[in-house]
């Protein structure tokens, strides 16, 4: 500006001043004009300008006229504004640092020539290094090897102030435009804090003579000793002391406690320029109970034997910072390895996160302030700096370099050793920097320890605003900060909480990160039956130096330990190498197992479990995806299921060319879902009838898809639309919904010929496709088999695979034996034409379900076709006790039980009408038929063997109705999955119960006393 302001002009000045952000324009202005008259200078544009772009613009004016008025008392005025004028630089950092800090605006009114730090090259003003410049302050050569102050009265210790504050400017000049970094500024107030404490001491030795007896080392805690503090708050030591020579000890302590003190009230004391801030001691051994300074075989003593967990978290920022240089290296010496091993013990990570949980805990009790906490509140500064501790205490043991006292190189350290991801680690940093620059914007505006959010709409717009949100400083501060502290709490939940940390922490430390020595001595340790075979898989899965080695050595270690808990180590180890080799360049895979720790335990003991498991996720690895979930680990619903299955058929079946490859795609689906059902059962989340009904449906889905396949291709080759309608009645265990992981597809086919249709030709297209379709599922495959058996249709192998409906109305007519009538109970026409399907219910069901029930001469013929088979169809030189489905007791006199009271009452019952075993007993329960008690000891039978046919499947990968008693491995294997504590726990629980499972069948199928 170059004219005068007049009363005029004030209505452009006004609107101008609240242009440039100042929210009291009015009074801006009458302060202007009054200084203007006072003094005769006035700001030019280019000040109003810069005062407009502070964080607050009256803060910053009412701050500026009070140096220039503080400064003309002086005679000193003129070369200020001269620099204000000329020097963009000094005019920025001078603004910015009245337009946050009101408590430096005080400090620069009562020091006036201090602005001169904040001038272009103002640093030269400094002392190269703080401390020299505050031990010059107090009167101490700082070239001295103990510098000792000039007194240790007040007005050191006013001196010692203004000379800290005089620097504490000069960084936050720098701060506030930019000049530095958060990392540095944190550092840089870290070293400041360090050169007051040296300064601090040398006062504590001019008030006590007697110094000379003792060496005392300070060693920084915390912030100050991780090189990270803030603008103001407490600086965490802890004082080690030894005798000189020829010093008793116990007099050279009582000095050095003596001298501690005094350092400590150096700081800490008020003069009439404040304190610097407390000094405190609270984090040594004993904490406050304990003596305020210790030998260092005192400190030895007391970490190795009676440390807490959270005193060696504390320790991992220890660093000496003031006073005897060798004696706080010998500290550091002789502390460092005792931090490093202290993650081995029992309940160390329990306990670091249970300390969390009481601090977050106790703050919500403490204040209601809680969400407007910066440093302890959910997704605070606390959050980040715990998880990166823990990680680090965890996993530091074996790796050096992982032990920087510095929250964000830490997290550096952590991200390029694959320890945390790198966008979760960016994320992290990005949040703490973030919170951090908060923190010391709230800290400087009165220089006072606090972490809090302000409330106030001034507080927050001035944030918004020093961090350079101008559109809706209120607003978008606010969001800001939500943002990073949602994404804080979602991280650490994941790095703090993740249980993974628990099974490291309890590693040997050599193992923490697996070496060639290391990995043998486990291996041996934890019983691999191979350990040179699954040190090769080792060496495959972690040599080298890329991002996927760094990961797998992370995870291996505690995975090897989840294997040694499975029934089969050597197996499980072998299939998560080669599930690692078909997923390991994927980048979602190992990101998966790190960050998602249940998701890691489930594929270790599946693995190390199932071989029928393992080969379906090698068939199609992709599916360990779904681990992780409970949810995506519960069957599908059938009509899911089969809509999907339909959907895949019709887009691969336009020609005929691509029937194969539609029944390929159909597999995958089959395979999918049996991994899916097969995990659910390993994990215990479905019972035996969740399983009978999940394997049924994709059996049922699989077939229709297959028959649609089948139709469409025989339809292309034959030029026309098939001449009839066709379904699939599935039977036996099939059509019970009770089908087993390796059981058949056991069906019959039936059609029924269109209106108009020849009869011979529909009977050839019907035939041609029930021939497709088995020859389209019998392609040959890796994947578990389902093989269409035909042969409980009317005639057996003797008679037509595919008959009318007709045909089977003629045949049961007259000649069906009582046989034929058993084996249609468990009938289900489950595939194909609707109307087909109930019409041969409709058929069927008077035969299975006779009017009349069974007259005595069936019923015996019944039983000598059970005792027959009992004794025809058992392999011979098999103990009968150990077949879980012909023996006594086994699945077989359990469904005959079922079976025969269905033939005998099911007309006059219709609850009985059913194909499944277990519906049939609870049904004859209801209708008085069968006893309760009876009924309970066939279900726990049935149940138990069909269990034990799972697991043996879900073990070898192959199927057998025999206990296993003959392999070692298998028989544990199975016992383990079945959940008993040892194989004979299992034979003697299946012997009783199919001991008394056998006498109900006496009872009640043979008719016996």
């Amino acid at each position: 500006m170059t004219e005068s302001w007049t009363p005029e002009r004030r209505p452009s000045l006004a609107g101008r001043l609240a242009r440039l952000g100042f929210t009291d324009a009015a009074r801006a202005e009458r302060l202007l004009l009054e200084a203007e008259r006072g003094t005769g200078d006035r700001p030019g544009d280019d000040l109003l300008d810069a005062l407009g772009g502070t964080a607050d613009p009256d803060l910053a004016l009412d701050g500026l006229l009070r140096i220039l008025a503080s400064a003309g008392e002086r005679g000193v005025a003129g070369e200020l504004l001269r620099a204000l004028r000329d020097e963009p630089g000094t005019r920025e950092r001078l603004t910015a640092v009245l337009g946050v800090s009101a408590a430096l605006g005080d400090h620069l009114a009562r020091h006036p020539d201090h602005w001169l730090v904040l001038r272009d090259g103002g640093r030269r003003e400094l002392a190269a290094r703080p401390r020299d410049d505050l031990l010059a302050a107090v009167g101490a050569d700082p070239a001295a090897g103990e510098p000792v102050a000039s007194g240790c009265g007040p007005e050191t210790l006013v001196a010692l102030r203004v000379a800290y504050r005089r620097r504490l400017l000069a960084l936050a000049g720098r701060d506030l435009v930019g000049g530095a970094d958060v990392a540095d500024v944190a550092a840089e107030l870290a070293d400041l804090a360090a050169a007051a404490l040296e300064a601090g001491l040398a006062v504590g030795r001019a008030e006590v003579p007697e110094h000379g007896t003792c060496r005392l080392a300070v060693i920084g805690m915390g912030k100050c000793g991780g090189r990270e503090l803030n603008y103001v708050s407490d600086v965490d030591v802890i004082f080690v002391a030894e005798a000189r020579e020829g010093e008793g000890e116990d007099a050279a302590l009582r000095a050095a406690a003596r001298l501690a003190s005094a350092m400590m009230r150096a700081c800490s004391s008020s003069t009439e320029e404040g304190s610097l801030w407390d000094v405190d001691a609270a984090l040594r051994p004993e904490g406050k109970a304990g003596p305020l300074v210790r030998t260092l075989a005192s400190h030895r003593a007391y970490y190795e034997r009676w440390a807490k967990t959270w005193e060696f978290q504390a320790l991992l920022k220890a660093r000496p910072v003031a006073g005897d240089a060798d004696l706080g290296a010998r500290y550091l010496d002789t502390i460092a390895p005792i931090v490093w091993k202290a993650a081995e013990g029992e309940s160390f990570v329990e306990d670091v996160q249970a300390m969390r949980r009481r601090v977050e805990a106790d703050l919500n009790q403490r204040t209601a302030d809680s969400e407007r906490q910066l440093k302890l509140g959910p997704g605070g500064l606390r959050d980040v700096e715990f998880a990166v501790q823990l990680l680090q205490l965890v996993h530091g043991r074996a790796d050096e370099t992982l032990r920087s006292p510095t929250t964000l190189d830490a997290l550096a350290d952590l991200s390029r050793g694959g320890y945390v991801g790198r966008d979760d680690a960016a994320a992290l940093a990005s949040a703490y920097r973030f919170l951090r620059r908060v923190e010391h914007l709230v800290q400087l505006h009165r220089l006072r320890r606090t972490h809090l959010v302000p409330g106030d709409e001034a507080g927050l717009r001035r944030l918004g605003r020093a961090l350079g949100l101008r559109t809706g400083p209120v607003g978008e501060f606010t969001a800001l900060w939500r943002r990073h502290a949602r994404e804080v709490r979602r991280i650490h939940e994941k790095l703090f909480y993740r249980p993974l940390l628990r099974a490291v922490a309890r590693l040997p430390g050599q193992e923490a990160r697996l070496t060639a020595e290391a990995a043998r001595a486990r291996l041996e340790a934890l019983g691999y039956a191979d350990p040179a075979g699954a040190l090769r898989h080792i060496e495959a899965l972690t040599s080298g130096v890329s991002r996927r080695a760094a990961i797998q050595r992370t995870l291996l270690p505690v995975m090897l330990g989840w294997f040694a808990d499975a029934p089969d180590p050597d197996a499980g180890l072998l299939g998560f190498r080669q599930v690692s080799d078909a997923l390991g360049t994927t980048p979602w895979y190992l990101r998966l197992l790190r960050d998602e720790v249940t998701v890691a335990e489930r594929m270790a003991w599946l693995l190390g479990s199932s071989r029928y498991a393992t080969d379906l996720l090698l068939r199609a690895p992709e599916a360990v995806a779904i681990l992780g979930s409970d949810t995506d680990l519960a069957p599908r619903p059938f009509e899911a299921l089969r809509s999907e299955a339909l959907a895949a058929v019709r887009r691969h079946t336009e020609d005929t060319a691509s029937a194969e490859e539609a029944v390929g795609v159909l597999r995958g689906l089959r395979r999918r879902e049996l991994f899916r059902v097969a995990v659910s059962d390993l994990l215990g989340m479905a019972d035996v009838r969740t399983v009978g009904d999940a394997l049924t449906g994709i059996a049922a889905v699989t077939v229709e898809a297959a028959l649609s396949a089948a139709v469409n291709k025989i339809e292309i080759e034959s030029r026309e639309p098939l001449p009839t309608r066709m379904a699939v009645v599935a039977m036996g265990r099939f059509g019970g919904h009770e089908l087993g992981y390796g059981s058949d597809a056991d069906v019959m086919f039936v059609h029924d010929p269109l209106p108009g249709a020849d009869e011979r030709a529909a009977g050839r297209a019907a035939h041609a496709v029930a021939e497709e379709l088995r020859r389209l599922l019998a392609l040959p495959a890796p994947d578990p088999p389902l093989e269409i058996d035909p042969n409980l249709r009317p005639e057996g192998r003797q008679g037509p695979l595919v008959r009318t409906l007709a045909s089977y109305a003629a045949y049961y007519a007259r000649w069906s034996e009582p046989w034929e009538a058993q084996a249609l109970l468990r009938a289900d026409p489950l595939i194909g034409d609707p109307g087909l399907r109930e019409r041969f219910r409709a058929l069927i069901d008077p035969v299975r379900w006779p009017e009349d029930g069974l007259g005595d001469d069936a019923v015996r013929q019944i039983r000598r076709l059970k005792a027959r088979m009992e004794s025809e169809r058992l392999p011979r030189g098999v103990e009968r006790r150990q077949h879980t489905k012909l023996g006594p007791g086994g699945l077989a006199d359990v469904e005959w039980v079922a079976q025969l009271l269905q033939l005998q009452h099911a007309h006059g019952v219709p609850a009985l009408r059913t194909t499944r075993t277990l519906d049939t007993l609870d049904a004859a329960v209801g209708a008085r038929l069968l006893d309760a008690g009876d009924a309970a000891v066939l279900t726990e039978a049935w149940r138990l063997a069909t269990r034990i046919r799972g697991s043996i499947m879900l073990v070898r990968g192959r199927a057998s109705d025999l206990l296993p008693t003959d392999h070692h491995r298998e028989r544990t294997a199975v016992t383990r999955v079945l959940g008993y504590p040892g194989t004979e726990d299992l034979l003697e629980d299946y012997r009783r119960h199919t001991r008394r499972a056998r006498a109900v069948v006496e009872r009640v199928f043979y008719g016996a006393d």
